[in-house]
């Protein structure tokens, strides 16, 4: 377990995501995020935490996972690589997506901790 001034790992975070049940990875698509059969649009969620993971040695390790909530209750996440690493087949889109979605406050990420 990482001590308080230790950075969490993305793998750290992915497991207690797995533990937590929201392990669903929204994947990115011309229509908007989907996860198996169901498509959301930005106004249909919300980030409500953020992780920023930076390679010590690498600097193609840096990576960002959004926890997102949707209004139907789903609970799920985006993983991206920053700038020149990311590996989406539409940059643009994804990015604008992104920005689209409302960030909550951080009293409401004190509820999504993990």
């Amino acid at each position: 377990m990482p001590q308080k001034d230790e950075m969490n790992t993305l793998s750290q975070i992915l497991n207690k995501l797995t533990v937590k049940g929201y392990d669903n990875e929204l994947r990115w698509a011309k229509e908007g995020f989907t996860f198996k059969d169901k498509t959301y649009q930005p106004d249909e969620l919300t980030i409500v935490k953020t992780y920023r993971f930076e390679g010590v040695s690498d600097p193609s390790d840096m990576s960002i996972l959004y926890l997102i909530k949707a209004n139907d209750g789903f609970i799920g996440y985006s993983l991206d690589a920053y700038g020149v690493y990311s590996n989406h087949d539409d940059e643009e889109g994804y990015d604008n997506f992104i920005r689209q979605i409302p960030v909550k406050d951080n009293e409401e990420q004190l509820l999504f901790e993990l």
